[in-house]
C-alpha cells in the first residue's frame, strides 16, 4: 500500500508512461544562522549585492534536505520522485529546510534509472511525451541586499525622474546569478536543459533570497547553445508540449528589470493634478517608459541568440517604497527546429485538467477575505470610524461650551 500525494489525474497520466504511484518522501534540516553569521551578513549588507555567506548557508540547507529525501526514496526502491519542492519554514528563531515529493515506480523492472523532478504527474507526462528525459531536481539561489551605500546614492537620485541604474543593476545581477547557478547545477548532472523554472523571492534573516527551481533534463533534439550554456525555460511542460507539436524548442529564459523614480518635481506635479479628475500624464509616461525598458532588455537578448520568438512574456510591477517602482519582464526565447515532434498526437484530458482542492481552512479564508482583498481590514475601518466619532463629539461639546 502506498500513501501518495499524487492525484487521480496524475496517477492516470503516469500510468500511461509506465509508472505507478509510490509513497510521499520527505527530507528536512533545521539550521540556525548564529551570531557570527548575522554579524558577517550585516557588515556585507552595508555594501549591498550578494551576501555569499547567507547564500551558502541556504544552499547547504536546501541540498541537505533534498539528499535526505533522495535517501528515503531509495529506501522505498523508487524509480523517481515527482512534484519535488524546496521550502523554508520558520520555527522560533530557527529555519527548517524542507524537501517533499511523491515517489513513483517503473512498471518495466529493467528500467533502473532514477530521477527527481519539480513537475507534478501531469506535467511529467507532457515533458516525457515531448521527448525530454528528466534527470534531477535543480535549483539556483542568491541571497542579496540593496545595501546602505547603494541605498543612499539611489535615494539622492530619486529626486530626479527616470531610471535608477544602481537599483536596476542589483536586481538584474541577482536574477541572472540565480539563473546561472541553476544552469550550472543542471550541467553537473549531464543535462542540456532546465525546464519549468519557477522564480520566487523569499525573505531570510533580514535579506532576500532569489530562488529558481526546475528540472534538469536531456533532449537530443535541442540546439547546441553558445559558450557552453544550456537551454532554460519557465514555460510549463504543457505549454512546451504544445510548442514541440508545432516544431519549436525553448532556448533561454530571459529576464529584464528596471527601477524607476517619478522624481520630486514629477511627484509634486502629479499630486496637484490628482486633485482633479483626469489622466496624470507624468505617471502615464513614467510607467510606459519603465515597462518598455524592461521589455527592450529581453527583446535585445532574444535577437542576440538568434531566437524566432519570445513567448509566455509576463510583466510584474513592484512598489519598492520612496517613490520607486520595479518593472520585471520574464519570457522564454524559442526557435523552430527540424525533426522536433511529440510522441502523442494530442494530450489526454487528464494531463490538463486542474485538480480542485477539497480542504478549506475557514479561519484562514475569513482572514484572507478581510485582510488581503486590497481594501482596509475591517478592524482598521472600525477604528477610524471610532476616532471620527470621538472627534465629532468633542467638537459638539466644544461648540456648546463656547455658546454658553
Amino acid at each position: 500500500m502506498a500513501a501518495t500525494g499524487l492525484s487521480g489525474n496524475e496517477i492516470y497520466c503516469l500510468d500511461q508512461k509506465g509508472y505507478t504511484a509510490g509513497n510521499i518522501v520527505v527530507g528536512n534540516s533545521i539550521y540556525s544562522l548564529g551570531v557570527i553569521g548575522s554579524v558577517g551578513a550585516g557588515l556585507k549588507a552595508v555594501m549591498g549585492g550578494e551576501l555569499e555567506q547567507i547564500t551558502k548557508l541556504i544552499e547547504e540547507g536546501r541540498e541537505m534536505a533534498y539528499q535526505r529525501m533522495l535517501s528515503e526514496a531509495s529506501a522505498h526502491h523508487a524509480s523517481g520522485i515527482t512534484g519535488v519542492s524546496s521550502e523554508l519554514i520558520y520555527h522560533s528563531g530557527y529555519v527548517e529546510f524542507l524537501s517533499i515529493g511523491s515517489s513513483v515506480h517503473a512498471n518495466n523492472k529493467s528500467d533502473t534509472s532514477q530521477f527527481s523532478t519539480s513537475a507534478d504527474g501531469q506535467e511529467l507526462f507532457a515533458q516525457l511525451d515531448a521527448g525530454y528525459k528528466p534527470i534531477c531536481f535543480a535549483f539556483g539561489n542568491v541571497a542579496y541586499s540593496m545595501g546602505l551605500a547603494r541605498g543612499v546614492l539611489g535615494t539622492f537620485k530619486t529626486l530626479g525622474r527616470g531610471e535608477i541604474k544602481e537599483f536596476s543593476d542589483i536586481f538584474n545581477h541577482t536574477r541572472h546569478l540565480a539563473l546561472e547557478r541553476i544552469s550550472e547545477h543542471a550541467k553537473q548532472h549531464k543535462a542540456n536543459a532546465v525546464l519549468g523554472i519557477k522564480t520566487t523571492i523569499l525573505p531570510f534573516g533580514g535579506v532576500n533570497e532569489m530562488l529558481m527551481i526546475g528540472t534538469a533534463s536531456y533532449n537530443s533534439k535541442l540546439p547546441i547553445m553558445s559558450s557552453g550554456t544550456i537551454v532554460t525555460s519557465d514555460l510549463t511542460n504543457v505549454e512546451m508540449w504544445n510548442l514541440a507539436k508545432m516544431g519549436y524548442v525553448p532556448m533561454r529564459l530571459l529576464l529584464g528589470t528596471s527601477v524607476y523614480s517619478l522624481g520630486i518635481v514629477g511627484g509634486i506635479t502629479s499630486a496637484l493634478k490628482s486633485l482633479v479628475r483626469g489622466e496624470i500624464n507624468e505617471l502615464t509616461r513614467l510607467i510606459y517608459d519603465a515597462r518598455e525598458n524592461a521589455l527592450g532588455i529581453i527583446n535585445a537578448e532574444a535577437k542576440a541568440i538568434g531566437a524566432d520568438e519570445v513567448v509566455g512574456v509576463k510583466t510584474y510591477v513592484y512598489q519598492l517604497g520612496n517613490g520607486l517602482i520595479e518593472f520585471l519582464a520574464i519570457g522564454t526565447a524559442v526557435k523552430k527546429v527540424a525533426d522536433v515532434k511529440t510522441e502523442s498526437e494530442q494530450l489526454p484530458p487528464q494531463a490538463i485538467v486542474s485538480d480542485k482542492s477539497t480542504f478549506f481552512n475557514g479561519v484562514e479564508t475569513f482572514t484572507s477575505v478581510n485582510v488581503n482583498t486590497g481594501s482596509k481590514p475591517v478592524g482598521a475601518v472600525s477604528f477610524i470610524r471610532f476616532i471620527f466619532a470621538i472627534v465629532v463629539i468633542l467638537v459638539i461639546v466644544w461648540l456648546q461650551m463656547t455658546h454658553q
